[in-house]
């Protein structure tokens, strides 16, 4: 399985009634491979992330996992629908998703959020869980905040706890929206610490941010989307150092 894609897109569309968000994206993340997703606001950046595990349905086009694609058949009223939520199930559970706005479960601990899906999804037993989680806390900088509830903690450290959350299934791929949007600008740094030492480690991860300077640094790769399409893409010398697209170009200088 060394030379099949982490993930493969073909011709992805996603439209929301009249709207047209992704117009036929095409787009291979080998393993250990780095993607940067940048562009403006409206640009379909999180659309396409939300795609590839299916928190949204395209409306045509093909996504394979692994080398697996998944089981998609034609809805009555067009588009998309899952025809098998097993293998979608599956599947998610190691499609690790770090959101914009962290996503823990208010009523549970730290400890608790991160064991949550190793025990009930993945079947692993609660010692080895919590072995497990406790290690990825320590790494992530929280071991002392295990046992406390997201309500009281920083942004950055909420972040912190949903990326172990995340660690904790061992992912095949790391889906990142945005993370760093929600936080304070002080806060920014210690969330873009524990990914850069993930991207040290070659894990598979396609990353949108606002955060040039960081993408540059810890991308193999970097896609630019303009209006649903690919507009450019290459390494992240060619993006940023000798941009082709004046759109790319406007665009760099605007977040510089």
């Amino acid at each position: 399985m060394a030379n099949v894609p982490a993930i493969e897109i073909r011709d992805l569309h996603k439209q929301f009634g009249s709207l047209k968000v992704l117009k036929g994206i095409s787009l291979t993340a080998c393993q250990g491979d780095i993607v940067a997703i940048i562009g403006g606001s409206g640009s379909g950046k999180s659309t396409l992330l939300r795609c590839i595990n299916l928190l949204e349905r395209p409306t045509s086009g093909e996504i394979a996992i692994q080398g697996e694609p998944y089981r998609m058949k034609d809805a009555r009223h067009g588009g998309l629908e899952i025809a098998d939520r097993r293998q979608v199930q599956r599947i998610r559970a190691h499609l690790g998703m770090v959101f914009q706005n962290f996503n823990l479960w208010p009523h549970r601990t730290v400890l608790e959020n991160v064991i949550e899906v190793p025990i009930h999804v993945l079947g692993m037993k609660r010692d080895e869980a919590i072995h497990r989680a406790e290690e990825l806390l320590n790494r992530v900088g929280l071991g002392s905040k295990k046992d406390i509830y997201p309500a009281v903690m920083s942004g950055g450290q909420q972040q912190r706890a949903a990326i172990a959350r995340v660690l904790a299934v061992d992912p095949l791929a790391m889906l990142f929206d945005e993370p760093t949007s929600a936080l304070d600008p002080e806060l920014v740094g210690e969330v873009l610490s524990v990914i850069r030492d993930l991207a040290a480690e070659h894990r598979t991860m396609l990353l949108v941010t606002h955060e040039m300077a960081f993408a540059r640094d810890v991308a193999t790769h970097v896609v630019f989307l303009r209006e649903g399409i690919i507009e450019e893409q290459g390494p992240p010398d060619q993006i940023f150092g000798d941009p082709r697209s004046p759109h790319l170009k406007q665009f760099i200088s605007s977040v510089a």
